[in-house]
């Protein structure tokens, strides 16, 4: 077991990056909403951005409650918070495929017909592709829910022997965690399908810059690298969160009681740092946290 002084540091941790977490996504709603009334439009990337920052925070709050109240209480079920969680984990990838691709059709320079038609395409369908994935968040949840069904009758059955519907509902439960997997396994392909591509685009049209002989110390040179930069650290987070999620819903590796906090206070940190990528990718969101950092210098 992990010393009780050790499970409260992670505990700690914990409760350091959700907080860190809201702040973010909080942060994140105020700055674009704020915009958005002002100026009464927002761009395609922008209302990714704000859904991702209400799809986050809900999402933080959900998992604090859940875990807490999981912890302390063991043997008392919590499907319904558990349930908010899921779907808007759900909903976060989509949403972050969803940008992925928006990044990839805005930004890249492939000239292919096809390529063309679906940005013009995509770029005027991000409300209904908004829409489309909240719908398939809500069918992944029915999944989760006929799933914690039959863990419930799963649990009520145990005592009784010679039950053969046992081990048909425990086979039905791995299908059902099978088919809520899809639907995660789904975006994630999309956003790496993009982010490569995206990067594979930016290095070809690097290539190009640097055979005309333009200088390292250029303006534009140097945004390809950040560009390119950020692309690369996206793909490692959002990757290593899709895994550290794949592997806390199948539970092939770990303990999760005994594990329990470690593995939280992993997740999250690639939450965290996920969205303060998010965050600096964003001109918007990058002006207000450069203005407050130097309000703070100055102070």
């Amino acid at each position: 077991m992990i010393p009780i002084q050790l499970t409260i540091f992670f505990m700690v941790i914990y409760v350091l990056e959700s907080l860190t977490i809201i702040v973010q996504s909080s942060l994140i709603v105020a700055v674009l909403g704020r915009e958005w009334m002002q100026i009464k439009r927002m761009s395609s990337v922008d209302m990714i951005f704000i859904s991702l920052g209400f799809c986050r925070f809900f999402q933080q709050w959900s998992s604090m409650l859940y875990n807490f109240c999981f912890y302390f209480n063991p043997n008392t079920t919590f499907w319904y918070i558990g349930m908010i969680w899921e779907f808007t984990n759900t909903l976060t990838f989509w949403l972050t495929s969803l940008l992925a691709v928006v990044y990839c059709v805005k930004v890249s320079s492939f000239a292919h017909p096809a390529f063309l038609w679906l940005r013009w395409r995509i770029l005027r369908l991000v409300p209904q592709l908004l829409l489309g994935s909240l719908m398939i968040s809500c069918v992944a949840i029915i999944f989760s829910i006929i799933k914690n069904h039959i863990k419930f009758q799963l649990i009520a059955m145990m005592h009784l022997p010679g039950n053969n519907t046992v081990t048909e509902r425990i086979k039905m439960q791995k299908y059902l965690i099978f088919q809520y997997l899809i639907f995660l396994v789904i975006p994630f392909l999309l956003f790496l399908v993009s982010t490569i591509s995206l990067i594979a685009s930016l290095c070809q049209h690097l290539g190009k810059m640097q055979r005309h002989n333009i200088g390292h110390h250029d303006s534009s040179l140097k945004a390809h690298f950040n560009a390119l930069r950020y692309l690369a650290f996206f793909l490692i987070f959002f990757t290593s969160y899709f895994l550290a999620i794949f592997t806390a819903i199948t539970g092939i590796l770990l303990n999760r009681r005994r594990w329990f906090w470690v593995w939280e206070t992993v997740i999250y940190a690639i939450v965290s740092v996920h969205s303060t990528l998010l965050m600096l990718s964003s001109p918007k969101l990058k002006k207000v946290l450069r203005a407050r950092c130097w309000s703070l210098e100055t102070a």
